[in-house]
């Protein structure tokens, strides 16, 4: 089966390749066998990973939607929805977080300095609000209900640190704005530290 040629200049490789293979009709699915993965060590190379899939994501989104009226004649009406609901909605959200904090606390300053009331009555204050929280909200039940099937429910305790998380995955999502401009090909690896030094002793 033709799906194209490989896209070398995109840095999430298999993003690209499952919308390609789901365009061609294959079934997509998910393997529920664990992987073993090594996770970056430390927040640069966190910055630098988190960045790439960004840019890589913006990337797939952007080619395939060279020729919006063929990616839903191949997927599906319902397909496509998905598709754009998965990765257009997920970077948006992760670069509007902080303007909505901003919004939250500039608004709450704002109305109880200046007009010494409530900031409750502006209805898009509790849409930011509600926004956010419900955000904090479901992925924190996720960790709850999923962690303790890995054997890692201790890590719960650390959900706190939830929204700190989320500012630093903005940062990376608006670093990968910065590079799908300015340098739209380079491709940050993520180094392999631990398992290069367990090879080699």
């Amino acid at each position: 089966m033709a799906i194209g040629a490989w896209d070398p200049y995109n840095v999430t490789e298999d993003a690209d390749l499952g919308m390609r293979l789901s365009r061609a009709g294959c079934i997509i699915g998910t393997l529920d066998n664990p992987t073993y993965e090594e996770a970056p060590t430390n927040l640069s190379v966190w910055l630098k990973q988190r960045t790439r899939w960004f840019k890589g994501w913006y990337q797939t989104w952007l080619v395939h939607n060279r020729h919006p009226v063929a990616v839903f004649n191949d997927l599906g009406f319902k397909g496509a929805v998905v598709f754009h609901l998965l990765v257009l909605g997920m970077v948006i959200s992760v670069l509007i977080h902080p303007i909505l904090l901003y919004f939250i606390a500039n608004r709450t300053l704002q109305t109880i300095i200046f007009e010494g009331s409530s900031p409750i009555s502006n209805p898009l204050f509790w849409l930011d609000c509600l926004t956010v929280v419900s955000g904090y909200i479901a992925f924190s039940a996720l960790a709850i209900l999923t962690l303790p099937l890995r054997n890692m429910g201790h890590l719960s305790r650390w959900l706190w640190t939830l929204p700190v998380y989320w500012l630093l995955l903005s940062v990376a999502a608006w670093r990968a704005v910065w590079h799908l401009i300015l340098r739209p090909h380079d491709w940050e690896k993520t180094p392999h530290r631990l398992r290069r030094n367990k090879i080699s002793s």
